[in-house]
């Protein structure tokens, strides 16, 4: 569905009334009339969509002429990110990532960005990153929406990133609480629950990890398109590679959690086996005194003895204290 669509005249909305084909038709009569046509913010379209199906995106795709490869994508999703060039177009993926309190689980989303000289269109998959405060915040910073089709995809860009600083603050948190119930004694097996956020991590990593080239294609002034904005995408770069290298941290931590979890658990397991034996060899003195004497053999001479039964008695407890006792000092029992 078409969440939004507005025309964009020097740093001025308008609202556009009508179809699609009527938003760009209107674009080009403002700039014309205005004198703005060709300048890079000057006049341009941007029309927001959410999932939209084959019928909806076919309207935007014919009316720009858009690569069929790319406008596939843009409907079935499941891109990495990535930055393509469809001759006078850019089609740009971006992940987004939202945090699930409950489940500690890492929900990622798409969204996919057309940009051309004079339209923008972005695709959004999932509930991550709405782009409605994007929109407030450009057609309240007219300096930023000056910069057109760039400008737009800068304030994607800094909106999608900056919630993957949000999204690293509460892995954070999570493997904090993991390490304390590993360290806690007498806590609970999270063995599941390390390899869970692993795996969530993992899926983080491959989410924000290759923005980083697209990133730097953009700064190095690979894309003639956003050489104005560069400045701009180089605070996201710096605010990404922090990201990345506290992704990679949460990566390694989770390891060493694992290891320390999995060590302690084998200490636990030693210590429970050490108990175990311990009180199997106290339990076998009485055990085979009793299977002695229990064979009842006619020339025993302990049988008939008045003072036999009381003597063995003695001697099965004696023995089982000095175990027990030499056991316990021994860190056994």
């Amino acid at each position: 569905m078409i969440v939004d669509k507005a025309i964009y005249s020097r740093g001025v909305r308008h609202t556009i009334e009508g179809d699609i084909s009527d938003a760009f038709d209107a674009a080009r009569a403002e700039a014309a009339r205005t004198g703005a046509a060709g300048e890079p913010g000057g006049c341009f379209v941007w029309i927001g969509l959410h999932e939209p199906t084959v019928e909806e995106f076919g309207l935007v795709r014919d009316e720009l002429g858009l690569h069929p490869l790319a406008a596939e994508d843009a409907v079935s999703a499941h891109q990495r990110p990535k930055l393509e060039r469809y001759d006078d177009t850019l089609f740009i993926v971006l992940k987004t990532l939202v945090y699930k309190d409950g489940t500690s689980d890492i929900e990622v989303g798409e969204i996919m960005m057309f940009v051309g000289p004079d339209f923008v269109v972005t695709v959004r998959h999932g509930e991550g990153n709405p782009l409605g405060p994007v929109r407030k915040r450009l057609e309240s910073d007219p300096a930023l929406l000056d910069h057109g089709p760039a400008g737009v995809l800068y304030a994607v860009c800094d909106e999608v990133v900056d919630h993957y600083g949000v999204v690293s603050h509460e892995v954070e948190v999570d493997i904090i609480e993991l390490e304390r119930a590993v360290f806690r004694p007498g806590g609970p097996d999270v063995t599941e629950s390390i390899y869970s956020l692993k795996r969530e991590v993992l899926e983080f990593r491959s989410a924000q990890d290759p923005l980083v080239p697209v990133l730097q294609e953009i700064v190095r002034g690979r894309v003639p398109e956003f050489a104005g904005a560069r400045e701009y995408f180089r605070d996201i770069l710096d605010h990404l590679l922090r990201v990345d290298g506290q992704v990679d941290a949460h990566n390694e931590l989770l390891n060493s959690v694992l290891t320390a979890h999995l060590a302690l658990m084998g200490k636990q397991q030693n210590e429970d086996m050490r108990k175990i034996s311990s009180w199997a060899a106290i339990i076998a003195v009485p055990t085979a005194l009793a299977g002695i004497y229990g064979m009842n053999f006619q020339h025993m001479p302990e049988l008939r003895w008045r003072y036999g039964y009381g003597l063995v008695l003695v001697v099965m407890v004696t023995l089982c204290v000095v175990l027990y006792r030499r056991l316990h000092k021994n860190h056994w029992l």
